[in-house]
């Protein structure tokens, strides 16, 4: 991918109706499988929605935002970011495919973690960054618009569930023809976030 397919991604929220070709959905998931991964593990799994299956998959999802908001939070110290959440929905219900990255060696990110098993987990989850960067990029250069999405957590058990899963679930990408040209948001300067020893 080049230089100037990072300068040009963009997270995409609004999304035109029209399918996206099985043949690039293929295309940003070989991009994602090419990834580098700590020890060659390539923890990466992805399933891919849409239609009535995305549908219920995310009928799921609203039934588990709604239990964090008014049954047993998993994430309560996180409640201000509900209302993100649900606007996170509403976006992914209208983008015409949902991949879900899973992490095929990853533990309960709600369980208990020490030592050497939460390094190896932090390992994994960089991976997992790298596979899912790879797929937005390759998004970028083939005309598509995708956004990365984090407020699964807030509906963990649940998707879970719904996936029939024992796999961790990281995130998911809404994937979709871009109905906006968002601008740049700021970024520190180079200056800013990187020393030199040389």
């Amino acid at each position: 991918m080049s230089l100037e397919a990072i300068r040009a991604r963009r997270s995409i929220r609004k999304f035109l109706p029209a399918p996206v070709p099985r043949e690039l959905i293929g295309q940003v998931l070989e991009a994602a499988r090419l990834a580098p991964s700590g020890k060659n593990q390539q923890p990466w799994r992805f399933a891919v929605y849409g239609g009535e299956e995305k549908r219920a998959l995310l009928e799921v999802m609203a039934r588990g935002l709604e239990r964090e908001l008014h049954g047993r939070a998993l994430l309560p110290a996180s409640r201000a970011g509900l209302a993100d959440a649900a606007n996170t929905l509403r976006i992914m219900r209208k983008a015409p495919v949902l991949i879900l990255a899973l992490d095929a060696c990853g533990d309960d990110p709600f369980g208990p973690s020490e030592g050497g098993a939460r390094i190896a987990d932090l390992v994994n989850t960089l991976s997992m960054g790298a596979a899912i960067e790879n797929l937005l990029l390759a998004a970028q250069e083939l005309g598509l618009g995708a956004l990365w999405i984090a407020n699964t957590f807030f509906a963990y058990p649940e998707l879970c569930a719904c996936l029939d899963t024992p796999l961790r679930l990281v995130s998911a990408v809404a994937l979709g023809y871009a109905d906006e040209e968002p601008p740049a948001r700021p970024r520190k300067p180079l200056e800013e976030i990187c020393s030199y020893r040389l």
